[in-house]
């Protein structure tokens, strides 16, 4: 497999070293699940370097990089990233993410991928921490590189981290995406699951198949983006379909909306049977909701669009699963809960209707609940699971992962903070973020490491068009290694 990046892009960015390594990680596909490609290629690299690795029983890979000369008595720090991307394309993209290389362009200051995701989220930090492996000019203490799989999909590489492989009390993680803020804070997360079989009829005389699609939406990150009021998908075409029902006799037969849990549904859609006589209608009744749906996102989501096509189908859902289906949806909650007390200005718990896909053979969706507050989160997923139990189902929820809590005293916090005044002449802030990282799970294995995460500035994470400001990058590398240099010293 070739780990060369194509795109002329990255030739004059800087720092080079950690673009090039963007650069590679932009050409090996990367998806949840499915990062055994690049931690094999990244084993090797480091071992070619004499640098100790260890992949764990779970797939995370371990890199140790021993301290600069006269550093060996330093304190030694963990700099963790996860390998993992969120894979979005738009419909009109074509793109597979088991197979094909992310190609961004610059625009304006940014790295942006147009029509797919990037995975800046969380590639640059993975980038940022490869080339300190790989620097002999920095000064540091001993170095873990952490590199963990499965973060987008569950959390599965920090789950199956084993305690007592680490071996330092400090750790940087590198996943968040505002620069010039510290870290030191996140939301918990647990996911409802629900399935339902169905059962198929044939189409009935006399009835047109079309096909209705929602589209246009930014869609974005469940929790960065949650409290924002963008539109949802999923949500706009059940209203639609629901707007349809009372008008004419309408049979469902699949509804397909959202791609990954953890991202807002940016595109859905639906077959369906109608009576042929109201076509015309239907065409009209469906501008006349986009236009309400852009004044309700005005501002937030204006370009939603709602349309529909001719379609040729063979079976539609049972009356009894449409019934369940669309009046489940229409109820189901979704977006920001709770705001916080004890955190001004963050979301505390949230759901996220992210994931639906049926047919007339049954169908499944997947609510993801996100909460400062753990036992709110539980709450939340119970109360989604009580609502589904009304209509006979049984919902399921994925194990739960905890929050971090944060810890204003940290004293690596305050070690980051004065090396950042220092190197910029400014004073950085600190935020808690409603979005999952991967400290939480690893401080409750690890529950004397003492956390901080940063990152550079990126936009759109989880939705095609995401973009990664490139002065940010730079600012990033100058204040780690900074830090590194400044631990012990």
């Amino acid at each position: 497999m070739s780990t060369q990046a194509t795109p002329s892009v990255f030739n004059t960015l800087q720092p080079a070293s950690v673009w090039a390594h963007f650069a590679t990680l932009c050409a090996i596909p990367r998806p949840s699940k499915g990062e055994a490609a690049l931690v094999a290629h990244l084993k090797n690299w480091a071992e070619a370097r004499g640098l100790e690795t260890l992949v764990d029983a779970v797939g995370n890979l371990m890199v140790r990089k021993p301290a600069s000369a006269g550093c060996a008595s330093r304190p030694g720090v963990v700099l963790q990233s996860h390998l993992d991307m969120v894979c979005q394309n738009n419909a009109n993209t074509p793109h597979d993410f088991l197979r094909d290389p992310i190609t961004p362009v610059m625009r304006d200051g940014w790295l942006i991928a147009e029509g797919t995701t990037l995975g800046a989220d969380n590639g640059i930090g993975v980038a940022l921490i490869l080339a300190v492996l790989e620097d002999a000019t920095l000064v540091h203490g001993p170095i873990e590189a952490l590199f963990t799989v499965d973060e987008e999909a569950g959390m599965g590489g920090a789950q199956g981290l084993a305690a007592g492989v680490l071996q330092s009390q400090l750790m940087l993680n590198l996943d968040t995406e505002e620069w010039g803020q510290f870290y030191l804070g996140c939301a918990g997360g647990v996911d409802v699951n629900v399935q339902r079989a169905g059962q198929a009829e044939a189409l009935a005389d006399g009835q047109v198949a079309v096909r209705v699609e929602v589209s246009g939406l930014r869609g974005g990150h469940s929790g960065v983006n949650i409290h924002e009021g963008r539109g949802n998908a999923i949500k706009l075409l059940v209203r639609s379909l629901r707007q349809l029902e009372r008008r004419w006799h309408l049979r469902l037969s699949t509804l397909q909306g959202g791609s990954a849990r953890n991202a807002l549904p940016r595109e859905a859609f639906a077959t369906l049977t109608l009576p042929a006589e109201a076509l015309v209608a239907v065409g009209d009744e469906l501008a006349r909701l986009q236009a309400q749906f852009r004044q309700e996102l005005a501002g937030v989501d204006e370009g939603v669009s709602v349309s529909c096509q001719p379609w040729v189908l063979d079976q539609v859902m049972s009356p009894a699963d449409q019934a369940f289906w669309l009046a489940t949806l229409h109820a189901a909650p979704h977006g920001a809960h709770r705001m916080s007390v004890q955190v001004p200005g963050v979301v505390e718990t949230s759901n996220n209707l992210g994931v639906v896909d049926l047919n007339p053979q049954g169908g499944a969706c997947n609510f993801m609940v996100r909460s400062l507050v753990d036992s709110a989160g539980l709450e939340r997923a119970n109360e989604i699971i009580s609502l589904l139990a009304l209509s006979g189902v049984t919902a399921t929820l994925s194990d739960p992962y905890p929050g971090w809590r944060p810890n204003p005293a940290s004293p690596l916090l305050a070690l980051c903070q004065s090396v950042y005044r220092a190197s910029f002449g400014a004073e950085s802030s600190t935020q808690v973020i409603h979005a999952g990282l991967e400290c939480g799970i690893i401080g409750g294995k690890y529950p004397e490491l003492d956390m901080v995460s940063f990152g550079p500035t990126i936009r759109g994470a989880h939705a095609p068009g995401e973009s990664v400001e490139v002065a940010s990058v730079a600012q990033c590398w100058q204040l780690l290694t900074a830090i590194l240099a400044a631990v012990g010293a």
